[in-house]
């Protein structure tokens, strides 16, 4: 397996595609917008030359890598010589059922057919290629060059052969692979979004600020990261999404975003991608909460 397919050269994709790459895979990178492809090319440059500077990594490396990747807008071409796909687009459910049934009818009957949702359900996305055995999730955490873990879902119908090879080359790419279950928001997200969630809704009725918040979080429970600047980092409009799948998925109200993230989503105010969200990132400084416009 050194032909992998990555669809999707946004955050996530172009960070498979780095890792995958770097490990010395063939990387087939495909987006249906040029333009996204050439962004994705050059944060994968970017990340290696922060490599470079912390003396990680060589020049040679960061050649080897970038020529191991080779950029398609076309799927079929893409794909033709692929022994996995890593479907990377955005979290929506319709967008990645058509995927998939793409994928179904354009790669040889041998390729796994991976996507790297953090929420949606693998035997749905399944259920609509003629191959369930050998569809799977692949849930990398982002930034993904970084973080050790992927969480490893498997369908109902996923084949233990197929679970096998995929854990086996999770470590290869020096990752940490962990099986789960399908259910809505899997492990990670099943428990992280409900806790990011309450932060918003703490901020929602008043108990405290955005800086207040965080701080707490982090001085109190030991997290690198605050919830809410973890939000922002996410997107929210992923957060909301993956909220919005788990709601539907259990009819449980615990699950249910609160107004805030609704209004903030609507509102353009997306975190990190958009330039504003909990907090400002326009002049590459974290500012006082914008979100209290929302409330």
């Amino acid at each position: 397996m050194k032909n992998i397919a990555v669809i999707g050269a946004g955050t996530m994709g172009n960070g498979i595609a780095h890792t995958f790459a770097q490990s010395g895979f063939k990387v087939q990178l495909i987006d249906i917008s040029e333009e996204a492809l050439k962004r994705g090319l050059a944060t994968i440059t970017k990340n290696l030359d922060r490599m470079i500077a912390k003396e990680k990594i060589s020049e040679a490396d960061k050649k080897a890598t970038l020529d191991n990747i080779t950029t398609f807008t076309n799927v079929a071409e893409g794909v033709e010589y692929a022994s996995l796909v890593v479907e990377a687009a955005t979290e929506h459910v319709d967008l990645k059922l058509k995927i998939f049934k793409q994928l179904d009818e354009a790669c040889s009957e041998d390729t796994i057919l991976a996507t790297n949702t953090s929420s949606i359900s693998i035997t749905q996305i399944a259920a609509v290629t003629s191959r369930p055995d050998q569809v799977i999730g692949m849930h990398f955490m982002n930034p993904v060059p970084i973080m050790k873990l992927v969480e490893i879902i498997r369908g109902y119908n996923t084949s233990d052969q197929v679970t096998n090879t995929i854990m086996e080359l999770s470590k290869a790419l020096g990752k940490v692979p962990v099986e789960v279950n399908d259910y809505p928001g899997f492990v990670a997200n099943r428990i992280l979004m409900p806790m990011l969630n309450e932060s918003i809704e703490t901020l929602y009725n008043g108990v405290a600020g955005v800086t207040e918040i965080d701080t707490v979080m982090k001085l109190g429970m030991a997290h690198p990261m605050g919830p809410l600047q973890l939000a922002d980092f996410i997107g929210l409009d992923v957060c909301l999404s993956i909220l919005e799948v788990m709601y539907q998925g259990f009819k449980n109200p615990k699950y249910a975003p609160c107004p805030l993230l609704v209004n903030m989503v609507r509102a353009g105010k997306l975190g990190v991608k958009s330039g504003e969200g909990f907090y400002d990132y326009s002049e590459s400084k974290k500012a006082e909460n914008v979100a209290k416009q929302f409330a």
